[in-house]
């Protein structure tokens, strides 16, 4: 499930945050840390993993610690779906 997760959030990421469709993004390369999402595009991002996947995302888990890599994102999502 989780390479699925992780597809299904780069596709997104590329299409609606950069606006590069064909763009992948690896499981382990940094999202807020390297600029790829921004502040605003973060809400936007935090908004989809809840309406997509019927999570509850926390804004105190919104940071690098928890949410910078797609990795991190789908062990997020997969632990709250548990």
């Amino acid at each position: 499930m989780s390479e699925e997760l992780i597809k299904q959030l780069s596709a997104h990421i590329a299409a609606e945050i950069l606006h590069q469709p064909g763009r992948e993004l690896g499981p382990d390369q940094p999202l807020l840390s390297s600029g790829i999402v921004d502040s605003f595009s973060l809400v936007d991002l935090a908004m989809y993993v809840e309406d997509t996947f019927g999570v509850h995302l926390d804004d105190s888990e919104l940071n690098k610690e928890t949410f910078d890599t797609l990795a991190q994102l789908a062990a997020l999502i997969a632990s709250r779906q548990a």
